[in-house]
């Protein structure tokens, strides 16, 4: 059980950083969009990319960070893969989404979003390949932090969850803090009355756009570190994200980290009852709870 929780734990800091983009997505533009959790698998194959150019250009940064299975090469390619994840999120929006934005209805977007997911799977899976793949093939052996009750955690989940919670406070002070911050929750709020104030819409569309692509990159960096990684992580990822999204409350930054680890934490400890194979099915079960009896959410507020 304690094994179980630790693992929801570690787990729910690669959901709560991609929920936290895709809720900042659908406070701004009220669209559901489930072309997000495709931005993880480009984040995650933008760093096997650059990962292996920079250690064949330069083959001292193939040196492990120890005691992570991540290698220097790694580490400078996540700055890379956020920034491509981040930019293909913004050029999405401007291909797509906003022509749509401009002729179409909200639920026009939500069609839309199915196609742009659709289309990043089967392209990801054309170039790299339908099979998995690994950052670092070597096996890193888990740490015995308790024998009873038995507890077993590798390094590089635990490196997984104190950079996701650095990441989290960072944005927090950023929305709290700074005038960004204020334009962005002005404009969530009120579009309308932004701009009226002075806030550039389309600047803040745009920053949305990039801020949760790249989130979303580093989360699927961050997936790809404790598993393997495949043009299926989109699909596999996008209920657990949603999930969180709705159990946090749409549009609470707050609430999208809480409700990635209740997520992440529920869907493990449920394999102490269910069987593995009916684990995937706890994120709908808990999207159907959280509609029933609070629709809007923990954090998120109703809206008339």
């Amino acid at each position: 059980m304690i094994q179980h929780l630790a693992d929801g734990v570690l787990v729910g800091s690669v959901l709560s950083l991609g929920a936290v983009g895709l809720t900042m997505v659908m406070h701004v533009l009220r669209f559901a969009n489930f072309s997000h959790a495709e931005l993880l698998s480009i984040g995650a194959y933008s760093a096997l990319v650059f990962d292996a150019v920079f250690s064949a250009i330069m083959p001292p940064l193939a040196t492990k960070l120890a005691p992570l299975s991540m290698t220097w090469a790694l580490a400078l390619s996540m700055v890379f893969a956020l920034i491509v994840t981040a930019c293909s999120a913004f050029l999405i929006d401007r291909m797509v989404f906003r022509r749509v934005r401009a002729k179409g209805s909200e639920l026009s977007m939500v069609f839309a979003s199915f196609g742009v997911a659709m289309i990043i799977r089967n392209v990801i899976g054309l170039i790299f390949g339908l099979g998995t793949q690994h950052y670092s093939k070597d096996i890193v052996f888990a740490v015995v932090i308790s024998r009873d009750p038995m507890l077993l955690v590798k390094p590089d989940q635990v490196f997984t969850l104190i950079a996701a919670l650095v990441i989290m406070v960072i944005l927090h002070l950023i929305l709290s803090r700074t005038t960004l911050g204020y334009a962005f929750r002005a404009v969530a709020e009120n579009p309308t009355l932004a701009q009226i104030n002075g806030i550039r819409l389309s600047r803040m569309i745009a920053l949305v756009w990039l801020v949760g692509g790249g989130l979303a990159a580093i989360a699927g960096v961050f997936y790809g570190l404790t598993n393997q990684i495949g043009p299926m992580i989109g699909r596999d990822l996008v209920l657990p994200v949603f999930a969180a999204t709705i159990v946090g409350g749409i549009g609470s930054v707050y609430g999208a980290v809480l409700g990635g680890f209740i997520v992440g934490i529920a869907a493990n400890v449920a394999l102490v009852i269910l069987p593995s194979g009916y684990s995937p099915s706890v994120p709908f079960m808990m999207i159907l709870a959280v509609l029933l009896l609070r629709p809007h959410g923990l954090f998120g507020e109703s809206r008339p």
